[in-house]
């Protein structure tokens, strides 16, 4: 289990989170530049916190109040760069050999133990530079474990790799996670990444923690506009509570929801491009919508609808191809925003 309250001033912004991460993957997920790279960086020791305390299954890393701050190589932490930072100079085997400590006999049957893992038989005296970048990605990891790391530092793993690689690796990074056990703190930009990989995700702008939940929860129910188009929300409006109804301005709808505190608490009104729903016949949340742009995709078509009579921003509304064949020859559209889909953001 990983504990981790620190504070550490940057220079647009504090960073500032709290969390704790049990035996999974947990993901840090927010635009470049929120602090994510830097929390990671103070767990690993190769930063220091102005404040706070870091600790490992039990043992504390890191405790401003008392003092204590381990050097990285004292920490058990594997940190996993984004070029993988292997020793250009070191075949395979020298480079995992490198991270070892111990008798030349113990040396060896680690070595061999994390070669077999990573399926590397074939490329011990391979130097970094004649290696693809799954291969060196294999090799980082077999070398992070091969140290005896309790905890992996994940960043951004799969950015450097194209599309098909991308998938490859993150598959099998995911499975061999989870027969490791223990913590690993994933850093991504990615939202589909982090919600196949991860069991929570903590949403981050300016290094705040806005959202930290399950990744289910955190994808239902953003609860913030930034968590809310990081998990990727197209459709966000201002919004006000009034006489009942709220008020999202930017469409220029009204809106009926059962009345409660988080409504009349709104901020913000989102709904998923998915979400919207053609209907047949006017009803509450239905509105006549008018086609403003058609956008083809590959397998679907991303629609922008503006409210029948209205200036306001339109909607995106993506739907398979199919759908839309069908869809096109009505006019105008009639679209219902369900209550129960609308994320209701207060901040």
């Amino acid at each position: 289990m990983l504990e981790v309250t620190l504070k550490k001033k940057l220079r647009d912004f504090t960073l500032s989170v709290d969390f704790v991460a049990e035996d999974e993957v947990f993901a840090l997920l927010g635009a470049s530049g929120c602090g994510k790279s830097m929390t990671l960086r103070c767990i690993a020791g190769l930063e220091r916190p102005d404040s706070g305390r870091i600790a490992l299954n039990g043992r504390v890393l890191f405790d401003s109040s008392r003092g204590i701050d381990l050097p990285p190589q004292r920490r058990q932490v594997g940190y996993l760069f984004q070029n993988y930072a292997l020793f250009p100079d070191m075949t395979v085997r020298e480079n995992i050999l490198f991270a070892l400590r111990g008798t030349r006999t113990e040396k060896e049957r680690i070595l061999e133990e994390n070669i077999a893992r990573f399926h590397l038989e074939e490329l011990t005296e391979a130097y970094p530079a004649a290696l693809s970048g799954g291969q060196q990605q294999r090799v980082a990891l077999a070398r992070i474990l091969a140290a005896g790391s309790e905890l992996l530092l994940l960043d951004e793993p799969f950015s450097a790799l194209d599309s098909h690689l991308k998938w490859q690796l993150e598959l099998e990074l995911t499975e061999l996670l989870g027969s490791l056990g223990g913590a690993a703190i994933l850093v991504s930009h990615s939202r589909n990444e982090a919600y196949r990989m991860a069991r929570h995700i903590a949403v981050m702008e300016r290094g705040e923690l806005m959202t930290v939940s399950d990744r289910e929860e955190v994808f239902r129910h953003p609860a913030t506009l930034s968590a809310a188009r990081l998990t990727g929300c197209k459709n966000v409006s201002k919004a006000s509570y009034e006489e009942g109804k709220l008020l999202a301005r930017d469409w220029g709808l009204s809106l009926r929801l059962p009345e409660s505190e988080e409504v009349a608490s709104a901020r913000y009104v989102g709904i998923r491009a998915h979400h919207l729903e053609r209907v047949e016949a006017m009803g509450e949340n239905v509105f006549p919508m008018e086609v403003v742009r058609v956008i083809e995709d590959v397998f679907s078509f991303r629609i922008l609808l503006r409210p029948v009579g209205t200036a306001g921003e339109p909607l995106l509304w993506e739907l398979a191809k199919e759908a839309w064949q069908e869809a096109q020859s009505v006019s105008p559209l009639l679209i219902h925003l369900p209550p129960e889909r609308l994320l209701l953001l207060r901040r």
